[in-house]
């Protein structure tokens, strides 16, 4: 790789680090060293990248704010890319908000509330980007990004740019057009708001918060709920009942307060997260049968 590291600093595309910790750059804060990480500055350098990685045949992926991701201990002998710099908002007018895929989606949460813009505050403590959210359909409180996305800019695998619309853009729980078509780059989406009362957005912010700060276990990393509800039923009940909560693996925990959260609370490696996971879909479809999805995405465990 490191001829080839060396030929993509000389494309000019954007920032280049080599020899990168995937702990910093995920929220469970685990996994192994990636070879380089790459920051385009625009989208003609993301795409002059992408040409680069394929004709070389690099491995490569395209990372969010890793709240979804669980890398393994292993060395990544690749190229990620974040698209940091496609952090904008621009108000346009009639509650729409056009935004990067690399803007936080807690802050356009709370930009949109300052406005008095109903429709985000499910969102407001989801610890993704844009891009990442949509790519998940993140939710919460019975809402999701399909809900709120008008439109998705992408970026096609034949480095076409092209606009989806919501209905395009296949939304289902936990779901979406791009899970599905994972070569497509989210680049930007047009949020589409209600007009609200901006003491009553803020208030439900609050209060959710608080609600979370008690039921969720926010002073250790994680990556938020391990698992989709099955209908009708919790997954972290379902973990509780086999006799799962505050299970404990190398410095991994089924949190002892939300069993649908795997707690980083003492240094723990990939392979500790990883091994709870299992352990819980394994036992809740042994006594229920139930088999729960995961949401989280496994990376580089081949």
């Amino acid at each position: 790789m490191k001829r080839q590291i060396e030929e993509i600093k000389k494309l000019n595309v954007g920032k280049v680090e080599e020899e990168v910790s995937l702990e910093k750059h995920t929220t469970y804060q685990v996994g192994g060293m990636a070879a380089c990480m790459v920051y385009p500055k625009n989208i003609s350098s993301l795409i002059k990248l992408l040409r680069y990685l394929k004709d070389e045949k690099i491995p490569h992926k395209v990372l969010g704010n890793g709240s979804n991701l669980l890398f393994s201990d292993k060395r990544y002998d690749g190229v990620l890319i974040r698209l940091s710099e496609f952090s904008y908002i621009e108000f346009l007018g009639r509650r729409k908000i056009r935004v990067g895929a690399g803007y936080p989606l807690i802050r356009l949460s709370l930009m949109a509330a300052k406005r008095g813009y109903t429709g985000l505050e499910f969102a407001a403590g989801i610890p993704g980007s844009v891009g990442g959210s949509i790519y998940m359909n993140a939710g919460a409180y019975k809402s999701d990004m399909g809900y709120v996305v008008e439109s998705v800019k992408v970026l096609t695998p034949d480095y076409k740019i092209i606009r989806l619309e919501n209905k395009e853009m296949d939304f289902h729980y936990r779901s979406s057009f791009l899970q599905k078509h994972k070569d497509y780059i989210c680049l930007e989406a047009i949020i589409r708001l209600q007009q609200g009362k901006k003491e009553a957005i803020e208030e439900v912010i609050r209060e959710r918060r608080e609600r979370r700060m008690e039921s969720q276990p926010l002073e250790y990393p994680s990556a938020g709920s391990v698992f989709r509800n099955p209908e009708g039923e919790f997954a972290g009940k379902l973990i509780e009942d086999v006799g799962l909560k505050g299970m404990k693996r190398g410095g991994a925990m089924i949190s002892d307060k939300h069993a649908n959260f795997i707690v980083n609370y003492d240094h723990a490696t990939a392979e500790d997260v990883k091994y709870l996971i299992d352990l819980a879909h394994d036992k809740v479809l042994e006594k229920y049968g139930i088999d729960l999805k995961i949401e989280q995405e496994f990376v580089n465990w081949e």
